[in-house]
């Protein structure tokens, strides 16, 4: 099926793929909504947007609701939950077709599911994958420079992110929903910290709800912040929140997954106890603990992620720090791999750039701006830079490289559970699983 995709790009031009696309992927979901019964109007339905983030805030914003005792599932790109069944994510996409979807929350309608969380990607709305999804609450996490290549430029970036927000009042509050949710608004939630929050909740709705920790004009705003290697503490609405999570980020999630759960009637109390439960998202900070020095595995895998990895990290003790990291094929942000680059070869004390998700690009050719972007950051080759594209040689020798007290970040893919290759090939695989089998032999 790949081949034929392939197939199909080479021989039509990009501006008519760019054009048939949201045609195709719009009937497409406007025919699942049919044929599936208009699921969406007989749940409440949160979208979930913005550059970082998202998938972390839909799995918060589901947990709160279901210490509040709602039964909830969701849609992300680490994981879905339908019913009772929680599962990674097998198509390596943000938002699948939206036939899929609508799919999804049929059956999550037949499974006595009351909220869907969505997590709600700028390329998905771009396409109109969204067709035919009523939603409730727009939930704004934050806006970066990303999927250029893909928009043409951020504008157009910005623009195809506030379709979700434009389409908060075009459809209507259903009886089924007000039969789950007496009091449901039409809401936007944004961080208002965000340089492009304002303009977000600019959108018509019922209601727009605010978070932040730097601007106090927040509907609810975090302070008293103290970040360590076991968490993040913060007070908000009266109570103080001991997280298990341990990146700045990680603060902006929580207070998106609050605000949003509250627009909801969900009590702080209930927040509190809920965000407090979870020990780690999939993934995202994931601490592997080795004999004498730890092991970061997350998904980081664009300048902004990198960069709030790298704050959070530097807070902690540690002696040194090694990263293995390696840039996407397919055409995915040709421009950040030069970037990702450099920022490590800055932070980190020695660099191992290896291989991510190639599809059918070369990864020499893919990992060339890398190693040029570590070089410009300081490194020299086979010093305390190495280049092994196999992705689990790279893993062994940095593993190997660590001393007492060290910290070893493995970044770009979190709990992604296969490889992308050429020929639209698909190989199992799970840093976090090759961490922990390259331990064992060390």
């Amino acid at each position: 099926m790949r081949i034929i995709k392939n197939l199909v790009r080479a021989l039509i031009p990009n501006f008519v793929l760019k054009t048939v696309r949201p045609i195709y992927h719009g009937t497409i979901a406007s025919l699942g909504n049919f044929v599936f019964g208009h699921p969406s109007n007989k749940l409440i339905v949160i979208g979930v947007t913005g550059t970082n983030g998202k998938t972390t805030t839909v799995n918060l914003i589901a947990r709160i609701l279901e210490e509040a005792g709602h039964q909830v599932g969701y849609l992300s790109t680490a994981t879905v939950k339908i019913g009772t069944v929680s599962e990674f994510n097998p198509r390596k996409m943000t938002m699948s077709s939206g036939w899929i979807i609508h799919k999804s929350l049929a059956k999550m309608v037949k499974a006595g599911t009351k909220y869907a969380v969505v997590e709600v990607s700028s390329e998905g709305l771009a396409q109109h994958r969204h067709n035919g999804i009523n939603f409730d609450v727009a939930v704004f996490t934050n806006l970066t420079p990303e999927h250029l290549d893909s928009h043409g430029s951020f504008e157009n970036y910005r623009n195809a992110k506030a379709i979700l927000f434009k389409l908060i009042c075009e459809l209507p509050t259903t009886p089924e929903k007000l039969a789950i949710n007496p009091e449901l608004q039409k809401t936007i939630v944004v961080n208002i910290d965000d340089a492009h929050g304002q303009y977000f909740a600019n959108f018509k709705s019922d209601r727009c709800l605010s978070f932040g920790m730097q601007d106090q004009s927040a509907t609810i705003s975090a302070t008293k912040i103290s970040y360590s290697p076991k968490g993040v503490s913060f007070q908000a609405l009266g109570e103080t929140f001991s997280l298990q999570l341990k990146g700045q980020f990680d603060i902006y999630n929580a207070m998106a997954a609050i605000t949003t759960a509250r627009s909801q009637g969900v009590s702080i109390q209930n927040c509190k106890r809920a965000l407090e439960s979870v020990d780690v998202i999939p993934g995202r900070m994931e601490v592997i603990h080795g004999n004498f020095f730890n092991v970061i595995v997350d998904y980081a895998y664009e300048p902004e992620e990198m960069k709030q990895l790298y704050e959070t990290v530097s807070r902690w003790p540690y002696r040194q720090s090694i990263q293995v990291l390696g840039p996407t094929g397919g055409g995915r942000d040709k421009a950040r791999r030069e970037i990702l680059g450099q920022m490590a070869g800055h932070f980190a004390h020695s660099v191992i750039i290896t291989t991510d998700d190639p599809y059918d690009d070369d990864p020499k050719k893919l990992a060339e701006p890398m190693i040029a972007g570590a070089l410009r950051g300081g490194k020299i080759l086979d010093d305390d830079l190495f280049v092994i594209l196999d992705r689990r040689k790279a893993i062994a020798k940095a593993l190997s490289l660590a001393q007492p007290n060290d910290i070893v970040l493995v970044t770009g893919k979190g709990a992604d559970q296969t490889m992308a290759l050429a020929h639209g090939r698909y190989e199992v695989w799970d840093d976090r699983k090759v961490v922990h089998e390259e331990m064992t032999s060390l």
